[in-house]
């Protein structure tokens, strides 16, 4: 258990806030599987932006799960903190500072991970976006800009005086993106640094790789980001693993079933018919890919109908028995 303020994390499991994927249909199915916290999308603080039909459906919070945990992006402090404000008002428990996506659309606008350059701007957003709310503000960032400039540790002691409650690092920099591995040293140091709850991110897609951080750095839980991707049980896999050692098996061919329908018809609910159709697409090939289907992908692109996915759905998993591929 770790805490956010005044929340109490019952399980160190957290879905990272990926953006066209994390929308409330996965956090609610993660939740369900064993993910502690699950943090919605990232919003733009830019307020004007908010009347596109992405960020209307982003932004309502009421009737989550709590504690209901969004993320902002942005460069300027006064519109952070206004932006902040007004998620509250829309629902949000807890409001997450993005500082390490490393996408250049992001970056060249001066948000995400390009912050980690300029260490004043950091202290104002912070000290901005703390004051103007009366929840819990976190931080997401990166080990630094490149592997000559990390600054990590610096950061998490910004974080700390701004007020901040709970801090996320991601173990590459910005330059690195997603390519190489994560590192968690400078994740430890950080950790033996402050006294905020730290939470590791990046590469952490097994049961041993969730256990392998906790044992070697003080982090008070670990996020699961693209390893959740098609594969939503992994968090009640290393939560079986840490809790009583036990190798919890990939879901057989009908549990998979149920879960897959469960999330294709919240899909539909969420988006409508025409957009929750093509938005399934990509979650479905995910789900194929680790079931060993994929060769099925294309024919479940063609359809258009909710009716036509779930038939094939039943076609491709009601004829199997056999549990699928080995967890990783």
């Amino acid at each position: 258990m770790f805490k956010i303020g005044p929340y109490s994390i019952d399980t160190p499991l957290v879905l990272a806030p990926m953006a066209g994927i994390t929308d409330a249909p996965f956090r609610s199915l993660c939740r369900k599987m064993g993910a502690g916290l699950a943090v919605a999308e990232m919003v733009t603080a830019d307020q004007s932006l908010w009347h596109t039909r992405k960020s209307r459906l982003r932004l309502p919070h009421e009737g989550e799960q709590e504690p209901r945990m969004i993320q902002i992006a942005g460069g300027d402090p006064q519109m952070l903190a206004e932006a902040a404000r007004a998620n509250v008002d829309l629902g949000a428990q807890i409001i997450d500072i993005n500082m390490g996506c490393p996408a250049k659309k992001v970056c060249r606008k001066a948000a995400g991970s390009a912050l980690l350059k300029d260490e004043k701007l950091v202290a104002d957003i912070l000290d901005a976006v703390v004051k103007a709310v009366d929840v819990p503000v976190t931080l997401k960032i990166r080990t630094g800009w490149s592997a000559k400039y990390k600054n990590a540790v610096t950061i998490g002691k910004l974080a700390e005086e701004s007020g901040i409650q709970a801090l996320t690092l991601h173990g590459r920099t910005r330059e690195d993106r997603f390519r190489g591995k994560a590192e968690y040293a400078t994740l430890a140091e950080v950790c033996q640094t402050i006294s905020i709850p730290v939470i590791a991110n990046g590469d952490i897609d097994s049961p041993e790789k969730a256990a392998w951080v906790f044992q070697n750095t003080d982090a008070a839980a670990v996020m699961i980001g693209r390893a959740a991707q098609g594969r939503p049980w992994i968090f009640s896999q290393i939560k079986a693993w840490l809790e009583d050692g036990i190798k919890q098996p990939d879901p057989d061919a009908a549990s998979l079933y149920q879960l897959i329908a469960e999330h294709l018809i919240g899909l539909y609910a969420t988006y409508g018919e025409y957009m929750g159709v093509r938005i399934a697409r990509k979650h479905f090939g995910w789900y194929l890919q680790q079931a060993e289907l994929s060769q099925w992908r294309k024919s479940f692109n063609l359809l258009e109908t909710p009716d036509q996915q779930q038939e094939l759905l039943a076609e491709i998993l009601q004829p199997l028995t056999q549990p699928f591929a080995n967890s990783a």
